[in-house]
């Protein structure tokens, strides 16, 4: 699978995206909106509750996963309408990417990537209807965090040669974004330990998150992407 490091960079993506300093303190918030109980209630290990919360957890993240992989299919497509400028695209995305690593890592302030952009007023329910919205919302709203790596993975996915693999790469960064949100919604105990603990480092995610575009703005900008695979190359004799 030559393409692999995309995969592996979405993965870390999504995860990232998550530990982001916006989105992680709210993850509790979240979960006790669609399950429609206090964070405190949610602490409890009444299975009932618990059928519940991983319901409504499962289409909170078919909500977003729809809108992120619809945005994938979206950005490959555009890519390939201008593959004859593919080369002066590429410079250009990798100069957007940079720009969006530069900002998380502090050294330079895009203000309107610091603006609220929260849909408050979104009221889902607790069903699985419900939580499917408030998924949805959470795509579009949550842009001040997750805004510059997301541009990271829609350019990355701009240069795929299909469809599909556009709407794979988002997919997998969606899985990112989704199992440590899902293992929050049926382990809230040890996710509030786990961030009483790790809030400190929220920053260095952040400069991490911008480490990493930066570097993936430099390999766009010069057409480089593809040596990455030969990195990973070891994994093919495991038949991966």
């Amino acid at each position: 699978m030559h393409n692999l490091p995309l995969p592996i960079a979405a993965f870390i993506a999504g995860l990232l995206s998550f530990l982001s300093p916006c989105v992680l303190p709210l993850v509790p918030g979240y979960v006790s909106l669609i399950s429609g109980v206090s964070v405190e209630s949610l602490k409890t290990s009444d299975s009932p509750l618990l059928r519940k919360v991983l319901a409504n957890s499962l289409t909170f993240i078919a909500g977003f996963a729809v809108v992120f992989i619809s945005l994938g299919a979206l950005a490959t497509k555009v890519g390939q309408l201008t593959n004859q400028y593919h080369r002066q695209l590429a410079m250009v995305a990798g100069v957007v990417v940079i720009v969006f690593g530069l900002h998380l890592t502090g050294l330079i302030k895009i203000n309107a990537l610091y603006a609220d952009k929260r849909m408050h007023d979104v009221k889902g329910g607790t069903g699985p209807i419900g939580s499917f919205l408030v998924g949805f919302a959470f795509a579009f709203g949550w842009t001040p965090c997750i805004g510059p790596i997301l541009a990271g993975i829609l350019l990355l996915a701009a240069e795929q040669g299909t469809v599909l693999k556009g709407v794979l790469l988002l997919a997998v960064y969606s899985l990112g974004l989704a199992v440590p949100f899902l293992l929050t919604s049926l382990a809230i105990n040890k996710f509030m330990g786990f961030y009483s603990k790790f809030k400190r480092h929220l920053h260095t995610v952040e400069v991490i998150s911008g480490c990493l575009l930066i570097l993936f703005g430099v390999l766009i900008a010069a057409g480089q992407m593809s040596r990455l695979s030969g990195y990973f190359g070891f994994l093919n004799r495991f038949g991966i």
